[in-house]
This record gives structure tokens, C-alpha cells and sequence, in this order.
């Protein structure tokens, strides 16, 4: 009896936990048997309407657009288009954009901040930070001997100068060879213990602010050096921002992330791969993130309609010729021009004999034939024996037929004598046909593709509206963005 009681209490509190969600966020519609919570609704339509969109909704026409979404969806699903690698790795990918940054919390790289800046105070020691200047004559290490003599009485004049009062920075500037640090006067900034060649390094350290030291010999060359200032590590409190920035900037919390992954990994002995605990991760992310959580939702169910789209849509009608044909003989009232049109080449020939042999080389060709036939024809190697524009011509497209077919523009031949590719080839002709409207979808192919398309796409709606079942709770729709 006991066991009957607890049984009982652990079921109504589950179905008080059901009815709770369903009243706080109730199913504003089933779509192919998947019930939509009004949040998502709402999520997605205020993504939509937000500031800045220039047509907005109201909620009663979104509901449409909305429900054509989730039919292809779900037919996408149907499919098993969920299954295709490239989709799980694309959207794998982009999961896991969205979770790393919430794998690593901010007192973690504070952390990583925290033991840097120990490294760092540990390596500084006692003998603190420098800033030297110095001035800098190279010295290859197979120089001569005569030219290791010319470079030493250079560094004792430079030394000598300044000794008798020359300004360091300028001196810097004109003869130093280090040209990075002699833009900035000689200044190498901060330098910390064992960054620097170590006779370098000697040097420095034995210099007091202000006092220069005489001319010295290291692998690279002579130098010498004004010390500028020295100091101690600074405390932590006061360099933390800088060392965390420069953390964020070097990827630091991919670091951690990724460390983070491996040993859940190793921990699982084999049971999780890094995409299961990926999955764990966004899973209990969006369990308390709402908006996470339908992000996650959006661009999965986007890249599904993107590849049954593509399918269903877009590469039909972007790739079936005969479609396009038939498309276009049976709506060809309705493809116009503002302007007549030319369909042809403009071609610039040598000697008058080719003018008519251009013609008789293309006339008989299908029009997507010319430019292969021209260029074996009269172009078969290096000798270039005629130019030649071919295309769809408006007025102001091609200088030439606006000469020659529209009877527009510059009709002078001497106003294309200055061009020397011109001078070369002086006897221009055209070829082609002038229409007054498109008389081939080809010639406005685009126009015909996208209403093609349109077609296509209100057809598998409408077959998807009939295939799958649709319920609208009209009374919860009527609460959308009006609720507490």
C-alpha cells in the first residue's frame, strides 16, 4: 500500500509539473504531429519584426510563413536529410561555436591571468624590469678585419659624440641600424631577464637610470646603451585587465575549453567522444537558456530547409533547361523591354575581306556556339587576327553597336582612332539580330528562373499543406506577446 502511495504522489506531481508548462507556455500549434510551444512562436516572429525591418508582420500573416517553414522542415526530416554528414558537421560546428564560450567562466582566465603573471614575476626575480635605448652598428660575424676595425672607430665617433653632449635620440635615428627601435629614438621598451642576448643583457642590468655605457660587441654588432628607467613587477591587481586582454586575444578561452573536453573525455574511459559531451553541454545549456536554445533549433531547422529548398526549388529551376523553356513559350506576354535589345557580337577585324567571314563562320550556329567557333576560326593561337564582343546588348552597353545598330552615341569613326587596340584592328562590324522583346529565355533568363522558382515553390506548399496536418490554437495565438 506504502509503494502504491508514493507511486501515486510521484505521478500527479509529474502531471502538476505537464499542466504547469502547458499553462506558462501552452502549444499555439501542431504542425506534421510536432507541437509548437507559443515561446517558439514568439521567439521567431520577434526575430523577425524586430527594429530595423522595413515590412513588418502582423502575427496573423507570420502564421502563415511560419507553417510553410515547418512543413518543409518536416519534410525535410522525412528525408532522413538529418542524417547526411555535411549537415551534422555543419550544424556540430556551429553548436559548439555557441557552447564553448559558456564552458570557460571568467574567474577561470583570471586563473590563467593569475599564473602568468607568477610565471612572469618568477623569471623577473629580484633583478626587476629595464628600459634601455641603445644605438646599434652591424657587424656580420665573417666580417674582415678591416671591416671589424671600420665598424669600431664608427661606435667610438657615435660614443664620442655623445659624450660631448650629442642628443641620444637623434643620434639613434640617424645611425643606428636597428631600424625598428631607431624610429622611437633608440627605445627597445620593457625588458625582462633572459629576453635578450645575454651580452646585452649584462650590460643593461649593470646601468643606472640615466647613465650610458660604453661601446660593446655582441653576436649582432656594436651597441650602446642609455638606460632609461628600471623598476619592479608591478602587483597583480594593477596588470590584471592587460593580462587578461591580451589572454582573450590569443584565444584563452578556447584553450581552456579544449582542455576542458579532453579530460571529460579521458574521464569517460572510453564511453564519450568529444561530440557526446559537446551534446551533453548544449543540451543543459539550452535546458536554462531559452533563447539558446531556440538559436540552436533555428539553424538546425535552417540548414535543413536550406538543402530541401535547394532540392525541391531552387536547383530545379535553376538547372532544368527544358523547364525554363517551356516556362518562358507559355508566359512570353508577360517578359517586356523598356528598350529594344541586340543579340549579337561586335567585332573588330583587320582587313575587309574578314567582316564577311565572321558572318559566314557564325550565321548558320547556334547562338552559344559563336565565341568556341570564332576563336578556333580566327584566334587558334597567339596571333590574335579579330576582337570581339558578344552578348545582349541595351543602349550604352557596347560603343560600337550603339554606333552601328542603335544609331546613338559618338557616330564619328575618328572617335575611336586615340585607342591603340583600336588602331590595330581600324574596321568595326556587328553581327546578331535586334529585337524589340525577348524571343528566348535565355534572354531573360534570370526573370524566368526566379518565377520559375516562385512556381515551383508555391506547388510544394501546396503539396505539403495537403501531405501533413496542420492545427492552429487560435485562442492561444490571440495571447502572443500580450502575456505577463
Amino acid at each position: 500500500m506504502r509503494k502504491l502511495t508514493i507511486a501515486l504522489s510521484l505521478f500527479a506531481a509529474i502531471t502538476s509539473q505537464q499542466t504547469l508548462a502547458q499553462t506558462t507556455d501552452p502549444v499555439v500549434m501542431t504542425v506534421a504531429g510536432v507541437p509548437v510551444s507559443r515561446s517558439e512562436f514568439e521567439y521567431s516572429y520577434n526575430k523577425n519584426n524586430g527594429e530595423g525591418v522595413i515590412d513588418k508582420l502582423s502575427v496573423d500573416e507570420y502564421v502563415t510563413l511560419f507553417i510553410n517553414y515547418k512543413l518543409k522542415v518536416a519534410a525535410a526530416l522525412d528525408a532522413k536529410l538529418d542524417t547526411l554528414s555535411s549537415f551534422r558537421q555543419e550544424y556540430q560546428m556551429y553548436r559548439d561555436q555557441q557552447v564553448r564560450p559558456t564552458m570557460v567562466t571568467d574567474a577561470e582566465v583570471l586563473d590563467q591571468a593569475r599564473q602568468m603573471y607568477d610565471r612572469t614575476q618568477a623569471m623577473i626575480g629580484s633583478k626587476g624590469l629595464v628600459r634601455p635605448a641603445h644605438i646599434l652598428l652591424k657587424l656580420s660575424t665573417q666580417a674582415t678585419v678591416q671591416q671589424q676595425e671600420k665598424i669600431h672607430q664608427r661606435i667610438d665617433s657615435v660614443y664620442r659624440a655623445l659624450q660631448a653632449g650629442a642628443d641620444f635620440a637623434e643620434l639613434a635615428k640617424k645611425v643606428s641600424e636597428d631600424a625598428g627601435s631607431a624610429a622611437r629614438g633608440g627605445d627597445l621598451s620593457w625588458i625582462a631577464p633572459s629576453q635578450t642576448l645575454k651580452e646585452f643583457e649584462d650590460v643593461a642590468y649593470s646601468l643606472a637610470p640615466g647613465q650610458l655605457s660604453q661601446p660593446f660587441l655582441s653576436p649582432v654588432g656594436y651597441h650602446i646603451i642609455l638606460m632609461k628607467e628600471r623598476k619592479q613587477l608591478e602587483p597583480f591587481d594593477s596588470l590584471k585587465q592587460s593580462i587578461v586582454a591580451s589572454l582573450e586575444r590569443h584565444g584563452i578561452r578556447n584553450e581552456i575549453a579544449d582542455m576542458k573536453l579532453r579530460n571529460r573525455v579521458a574521464a569517460s574511459s572510453g564511453k564519450l567522444k568529444a561530440s557526446d559531451v559537446m551534446q551533453q553541454k548544449a543540451d543543459s545549456v539550452a535546458a536554462v537558456n531559452s533563447e539558446l536554445k531556440y538559436l540552436f533549433k533555428e539553424y538546425h531547422d535552417g540548414l535543413l530547409l536550406y538543402e530541401i529548398s535547394n532540392r525541391e526549388v531552387w536547383s530545379k529551376a535553376q538547372n532544368d533547361e527544358i523547364a525554363l523553356k517551356a516556362w518562358f513559350d507559355t508566359h512570353k506576354k508577360k517578359y517586356t523591354w523598356k528598350e529594344p535589345r541586340y543579340r549579337g557580337i561586335a567585332y573588330h577585324v583587320k582587313n575587309k575581306q574578314d567582316v564577311k567571314a565572321v558572318k559566314r563562320c557564325v550565321k548558320n550556329l547556334p547562338f552559344d556556339q559563336w565565341t568556341e567557333a570564332l576563336r578556333t576560326t580566327f584566334n587558334p593561337d597567339s596571333v590574335i587576327r579579330i576582337r570581339v564582343e558578344k552578348g545582349l546588348f541595351k543602349p550604352g552597353d557596347n560603343e560600337t553597336i550603339d554606333r552601328l545598330v542603335f544609331k546613338t552615341g559618338n557616330t564619328s569613326k575618328s572617335s575611336r582612332a586615340s585607342s591603340t587596340s583600336n588602331a590595330s584592328y581600324p574596321i568595326d562590324a556587328v553581327f546578331g539580330k535586334k529585337l524589340k522583346r525577348p524571343d528566348n529565355y535565355e534572354d531573360v533568363r534570370q526573370q524566368v528562373v526566379e518565377d520559375l522558382q516562385d512556381y515551383l515553390e508555391q506547388e510544394w506548399v501546396d503539396t505539403l499543406r495537403r501531405r501533413y496536418q496542420v492545427e492552429v490554437n487560435q485562442e492561444v495565438l490571440k495571447t502572443v506577446n500580450k502575456h505577463l
